[in-house]
């Protein structure tokens, strides 16, 4: 299961533009959830930016969002990327050198 991870990080965090803002995004949520509004001010990016990168993340499996699309609910890890962190930390070291160090 952890190739699956892998080579669905290389795409999102490695091969799409944006990538190194949703591994911050990622490292973020993992210190503490987060909804989109803050995110978007702790991060310094457009509530836009913010909002396409999380539906990326939800929609394949990486965040969840307990309280579903009620308004300025929070953002969690899965439970799945919690998991397997560390094969994210790989990718992410892998796929964006100098970035989360």
């Amino acid at each position: 299961m952890s190739q699956v991870l892998r080579q669905l990080l290389w795409y999102l965090l490695g091969g799409t533009r944006g990538g190194a803002n949703r591994a911050r995004i990622i490292d973020t949520l993992r210190e503490r959830p987060h909804n989109a509004h803050q995110l978007s001010e702790a991060l310094g990016l457009d509530y836009r930016t913010i909002r396409h990168h999380l539906e990326l993340l939800v929609k394949n499996g990486l965040l969840t969002r307990p309280a579903g699309g009620a308004y300025a609910s929070p953002y969690f890890l899965s439970p799945f990327l919690e998991a397997n962190y560390a094969v994210f930390e790989e990718v992410r070291r892998k796929a964006l050198p100098g970035e989360g160090e």
